[in-house]
């Protein structure tokens, strides 16, 4: 039975809805990464035209059929021109390399960091490392794991390799300390675990660095190294506070003056969508949003032929991207009506419905931040405030302030997420060094307010079957001068914000 346009089209914009990041693969050759690449696709005169650009190529083919299979939907496509079909691949995953590569990989690196051990820990044994999986502690085979003793006195030992992503490297305290937690109970009747020693490549240790400086100091001995595989070595870094190490703010903008600018573009798309948050990225663009879901922008952007600067406004569900003009308006329109039908009648199988569930919690909590914590003051929030070190850019869900003047990290999670402690950490360290320095309010932040020079709160919260299990075992880890409260919500929150419990450190 032939599949209409309409139906190749709702296929396609269904699995980029459940995998925003993944990759476009024709003729052998990854071609686009969604991650920074846009698409449209218009279903006309039983065609589906799918159009795919970034800033280094376009290409345009007509869809004729699509299949999935292996996680990966496979499309039949023919280009312009030409006759024959051809094949084009919508992968999930970035990682393209074969699980045998990835085997080789890990193994010529546990290999590697075995004799890195014994060259940094003379006198120490080094026992058997493993790369092999284990999900039921949380332990995938990126990373190398193992232990090193001498007498009674034990390291668990963790390290990955330089041919892992970064956000591999990112996550590895997290593992470390679960992997700690393991040795300790498997090895108390052999000795203490006196710590964990880290090793990660060298050049992309700055947020492992930044979070294990602000774990406790008296849990454990923590120890990270930067390694490097081709000589052997391993250097040691010191644990430090951000002091030593560049970390930026980008300038608040003023609501009011872009609002101003944009006003046209704010009246046009408020027409069509009168439900619209209009959210202030930066001075030149504006988001327009529904529970938390961007379906246009506004910006400015040169006009062919001249140095003037006009407005313009794109929509649709990224990375789905379109120009709204007269020709476009009928179908945004449409896009309108469906992202409304979808997201307020909660219709659970549109793909509409399913996206950005992080960003949808994230604007039910901005509207009154005081349901977490009652000291929270709600007419002062900030959302996805960036902070950027070195190559590293990190996105603070909430920044709020209490009405004492005390700031407030927020760090929201729709799913289940290992890493949801850590993540609080890396952003609450960050804002700490920021506040200490007295750079949010020369940045734009908190104009009028008078801000406590007290250290940050740390809220984290979470649907409360949603909290991962590790989640109590890695908080009990941070260091005793961050105040943190762990909130379990409702699991309706999508129809109201309600908690379930709480949890709090101990002073």
């Amino acid at each position: 039975m032939a599949v209409s346009a309409e139906q190749l089209a709702r296929e396609i914009e269904s699995y980029l809805a459940d995998h925003p990041n993944a990759i476009v693969v024709e003729g052998g050759e990854t071609i686009f990464d969604f991650s920074s690449a846009r698409y449209s696709l218009t279903p006309e005169r039983e065609k589906c035209v799918l159009q795919i650009w970034s800033e280094e190529r376009n290409v345009v083919r007509r869809v004729i059929g699509a299949e999935l299979k292996n996680g990966s939907l496979r499309l039949s496509v023919v280009r312009f021109g030409q006759a024959q079909p051809a094949r084009m691949e919508l992968c999930a995953e970035a990682e393209r390399r074969a699980p045998s590569t990835l085997r080789v990989m890990r193994a010529n690196y546990q290999r590697t960091l075995h004799r890195i051990l014994e060259r940094t820990f003379p006198g120490w044994t080094v026992g058997k490392l493993s790369t092999s999986a284990d999900l039921e502690h949380s332990f995938g085979p990126a990373y190398t794991r193992g232990v090193i003793h001498r007498g009674r006195s034990y390291l668990a030992v963790i390290g990955v390799g330089a041919g892992e992503a970064q956000p591999t490297v990112d996550a590895i305290v997290s593992i470390a300390v679960l992997w700690l937690e393991q040795c300790r109970e498997r090895l108390s009747d052999r000795g203490h675990v006196e710590g964990a020693a880290v090793f990660v490549p060298a050049g992309r240790s700055f947020v492992p660095q930044l979070r294990l400086a602000h774990l406790h100091p008296d849990a454990a001995q923590w120890h990270l190294f930067a390694t490097d595989e081709s000589s052997e070595t391993a250097t040691r870094l010191a644990l430090a506070d951000l002091a030593n190490l560049e970390t930026r703010l980008v300038q608040c903008p003023s609501r009011e003056k872009t609002l101003a600018r944009f006003s046209s573009s704010v009246e046009r798309i408020v027409a069509l969508a009168p439900l619209a948050e209009v959210v202030v990225v930066s001075a030149s663009e504006l988001s327009f949003r529904l529970h938390g879901l961007e379906f246009a922008r506004a910006d400015v952007t040169p006009e062919p032929g001249s140095f003037r600067l006009a407005e313009r406004i794109t929509f649709g569900a990224a990375p789905a991207e379109f120009t709204l003009s007269d020709s476009t308006e009928s179908f945004f329109q449409e896009l309108v009506a469906r992202l409304v039908q979808a997201r307020e009648h909660r219709h659970r199988l549109d793909p509409l419905y399913r996206m950005h569930g992080e960003r949808w919690l994230e604007s039910i909590v901005k509207r009154d931040v005081s349901v977490l914590d009652d000291r929270l003051d709600s007419a002062c929030v900030y959302a996805q405030v960036p902070a950027f070190a070195a190559r590293d850019r990190a996105m603070i869900d909430l920044l709020g302030v209490t009405r004492e003047g005390r700031l407030a990290v927020i760090e929201l999670k729709a799913d289940e997420d290992v890493h949801l402690p850590m993540q609080g950490l890396d952003y609450w360290a960050r804002v700490r060094w920021h506040h200490r320095r007295g750079e949010f309010q020369k940045h734009g932040y908190f104009p009028g307010r008078e801000l406590s020079p007290l250290d940050p709160l740390l809220i984290m919260a979470a649907p409360a079957l949603h909290v991962h299990p590790t989640t109590d075992a890695l908080l009990r880890y941070l260091s005793p001068e961050i105040e943190w409260k762990l909130v379990g919500l409702d699991e309706r929150w999508r129809d109201q914000l309600r908690v379930v419990f709480r949890k709090k450190s101990r002073k």
